[in-house]
């Protein structure tokens, strides 16, 4: 990190509500969300809320750092449909070493519609795919295996 994080940085974020984040949209793989109606899908609102604190964080990290999610604890309390405007709200609320976690607010036009605590790490970019690359190869290795 170029300077040290401390708690209190907080960061606003915007999104307007299109059906490609509704729950319907969230994968083909999922029939059973085909039917369900066509608001804010919960999956997409947790990415939102991620993407506001990668967005709090880009600023004070080194090239070659990223950030990645380790833990999220919210509610989602209201529906927003199609049309309206989402923001989100991010404080960082402690900083331990890579560590950092962040009180997390959504709003729609209308009402509150989540709220809670998100968790990330900074990493290495490089380290880190280095890591999923022995992880995958392992993992490919045991498939083999299984398979003989």
């Amino acid at each position: 990190m170029t300077y040290p994080l401390h708690p209190g940085l907080t960061h606003t974020e915007r999104l307007c509500v299109t059906e490609a984040l509704t729950v319907p949209a969230v994968s083909p793989a999922f029939t059973g969300f085909a039917d369900m109606p066509p608001v804010f899908a919960t999956a997409y609102m947790v990415g939102f809320m991620e993407w506001a604190c990668v967005e709090a964080l880009r600023p004070y990290l080194e090239p070659g750092e990223h950030t990645v999610g380790t833990q999220v604890d919210v509610t989602h309390v209201a529906a927003t449909p199609v049309g309206m405007e989402v923001t989100a709200l991010v404080e960082l609320a402690a900083v331990a070493g890579r560590k950092l976690r962040f009180k997390v607010t959504l709003w729609d036009d209308a009402d509150l519609i989540g709220e809670g605590w998100h968790e990330r790490s900074v990493i290495d970019r490089a380290r880190f795919l280095g890591r999923m690359a022995v992880k995958a190869a392992a993992g490919s290795a045991q498939l083999e295996a299984a398979a003989s």
